[in-house]
């Protein structure tokens, strides 16, 4: 699903290298279904969609693609669509996801997602609260909390939040009112919690570098996989220099 042999390994020191490539091992150990609560591994590259930019092709597709370059989790995040086609679609692309072993998480429709069976939600602060949304999912599903504080980061993670996203890193394309969060803030709300933290907004594979050493357990991407003309190809290459970033953080570490 990525292409693994273009990392330049003899850079990187022999104690963080075995490190990694256990940490491998222990995801393709694993049964084929997917873990209902979440590990950082599938936080590494976090695929958002978007329908603007298709572009004659389908969703289903793009995600599929997606998928093939080595997304690692699959948010399906719609706002127009009435809720039987909305159903529909969500039912569709997670069971591609789940062939490919990627967990599916719904944006913002609790209920919807508890009725399709997804793997989770992902849920903004002025959404459903994180206790509510626990009781209506039980304990089993991912819960993902938008955080642009580190009090609301700490919030989350004490109501029960099982990973945050927090940016917007670089802006963001898909929202215009985003701004541009300062990265030494991110650091600190990586910081000041105990669960994965994703970065998201405007990330693409020509700035992603640029997040070295800021501590999230990877990155959550729109515009930067689904606008790409070869999304496959778009994905692979950010896969890669994602892998690579954060086994620079765990050599940095040690």
């Amino acid at each position: 699903m990525n292409d693994r042999n273009e990392r330049p390994w003899c850079d990187v020191p022999f104690g963080a290298a075995m490190a990694f490539f256990e940490d491998e091992a222990k995801m393709q150990g694993k049964e084929s279904e997917v873990s209902m609560k979440i590990s950082a591994e599938k936080l590494r590259l976090y695929a958002v969609t978007d329908r603007s930019f298709l572009g004659g092709e389908t969703l289903y597709e793009q995600v599929e693609k997606a998928l093939k370059g080595g997304a690692t989790m699959v948010q399906l995040r719609e706002k127009k669509l009435d809720e039987e086609t909305f159903f529909k679609e969500a039912k569709e692309i997670m069971d591609l996801c789940h062939r490919y072993q990627v967990p599916f998480i719904v944006n913002d429709y609790v209920e919807m997602a508890k009725q399709i069976g997804a793997d989770g939600v992902h849920i903004g602060q002025a959404d459903m609260e994180v206790k509510e949304a626990r009781k209506i999912l039980g304990a089993d599903r991912i819960i993902g909390v938008t955080a642009k504080t580190v009090g609301q980061a700490k919030s989350a993670e004490a109501e029960g939040a099982d990973y945050l996203g927090s940016g917007a890193v670089f802006g963001s394309s898909t929202k215009l009112d985003a701004k541009p969060m300062d990265h030494g803030l991110f650091q600190e709300i990586c910081e000041s919690v105990h669960i994965p933290v994703v970065a998201i907004g405007g990330i693409n594979a020509s700035n992603v570098t640029r997040l070295e050493g800021r501590g999230m357990a990877g990155v959550a991407v729109v515009s930067g996989i689904f606008a790409c003309k070869d999304i496959e190809a778009g994905t692979r290459e950010l896969r890669t220099l994602v892998d690579q970033l954060l086994l620079n953080n765990l050599g940095s570490e040690r």
